[in-house]
C-alpha cells in the first residue's frame, strides 16, 4: 500500500515536471523561473502548480487592441469597422433628390410629376438640373404638346430632324411624350456644350438658331447673340453641365 502511494506521487511530480520543461521550451528565456511567484491573470490559463515553492503561469490568450490591428494588417484582413450601411445612403440621397424636385415644382409652378422628369432626365444627361428647367420654361412653358410655328416639338422645342439625329427610329408622336422629348433635347444641349468647349451662352444660341445661322454670323465677324442665351441664363451662375 505505501509503496502504490509513493508511486503515484511520484508519476505526479514527473508529469508536473515535464508540464513546466514543456512550457519553458514554448515560452522562451523571459519566461519566469521556478522561484518567481506569478499571479495568476484573470485572462489567463490556470496555473500548474509545481512540487517546489514557486507558480508558473502559462503566456495571456488576451493581446492589446494595438496588438490586433497590427497583426490584422500583417495579415491582409480586414481590421478596420464595416463602411456605413448603404442602404442609409440610398435612402439619404432619395430625400436629397425629392427635395430638389419639390422645390423646383415649387419655384416653378408646376406638378411635382413633372419636375421630376424633368429633374431626372436632366441629370442622365449630364446637365444641371436648373438649367434644365429654365430650357424648358423658356422653350415650351412646360407644355408637353407644345408646336411651334416652324413645326418644333414638346417640352424642349425640338425639330423632328434634329431628333431623328440621335433617335432615328422616333417618331413626330413620341416627341411630344415628356419623357422621350426630355431625354432627346437634353442630350442635344449636353452635346452642344461639350462641342463649343463649355461655352454655354453659345451653346444655347445653336440649340435656338440652329448652327448654320450661328456659324454664318460668327464667319462674317457678327454676333450671333439675339437675346435667347441672356433669358435662358439671367441670374444663372451655374456651368451647365454636372462633370
Amino acid at each position: 500500500m505505501h509503496r502504490r502511494h509513493t508511486q503515484r506521487r511520484l508519476s505526479r511530480v514527473l508529469v508536473a515536471g515535464a508540464t513546466v520543461f514543456g512550457l519553458a521550451l514554448a515560452v522562451g528565456p523571459e519566461t519566469p523561473t521556478l522561484t518567481e511567484v506569478v499571479p495568476p491573470a484573470a485572462d489567463s490559463i490556470g496555473p500548474v502548480a509545481l512540487a517546489g515553492s514557486g507558480t508558473l503561469t502559462a503566456p495571456s490568450l488576451w493581446r492589446p487592441a494595438g496588438d490586433v490591428l497590427k497583426r490584422g494588417k500583417a495579415t491582409g484582413r480586414a481590421s478596420l469597422p464595416l463602411a456605413p450601411d448603404a442602404r442609409e445612403q440610398e435612402r439619404k440621397e432619395s430625400l436629397s433628390r425629392w427635395h430638389h424636385i419639390y422645390t423646383y415644382s415649387t419655384r416653378y409652378r408646376i406638378k411635382p410629376d413633372l419636375a421630376r422628369r424633368i429633374y431626372d432626365a436632366a441629370v442622365t444627361a449630364g446637365l444641371e438640373p436648373e438649367l434644365g428647367f429654365r430650357l424648358v420654361r423658356v422653350e415650351s412653358v412646360f407644355n408637353p404638346r407644345a408646336v411651334s410655328r416652324a413645326g418644333a416639338l414638346g417640352l424642349t422645342q425640338l425639330m423632328y430632324g434634329t431628333a431623328r439625329e440621335f433617335e432615328p427610329s422616333v417618331t413626330r408622336e413620341q416627341l411630344l411624350d415628356p419623357d422621350v422629348n426630355l431625354r432627346i433635347g437634353f442630350k442635344y444641349l449636353r452635346t452642344l456644350i461639350r462641342e463649343y468647349k463649355g461655352d454655354l451662352k453659345l451653346a444655347l444660341l445653336v440649340y435656338n438658331r440652329g448652327p448654320t445661322a450661328v456659324n454664318a454670323a460668327i464667319a462674317m465677324g457678327m454676333s450671333p447673340a439675339n437675346g435667347y442665351e441672356s433669358i435662358v441664363t439671367r441670374g444663372y451662375r451655374g456651368r451647365g453641365t454636372l462633370d
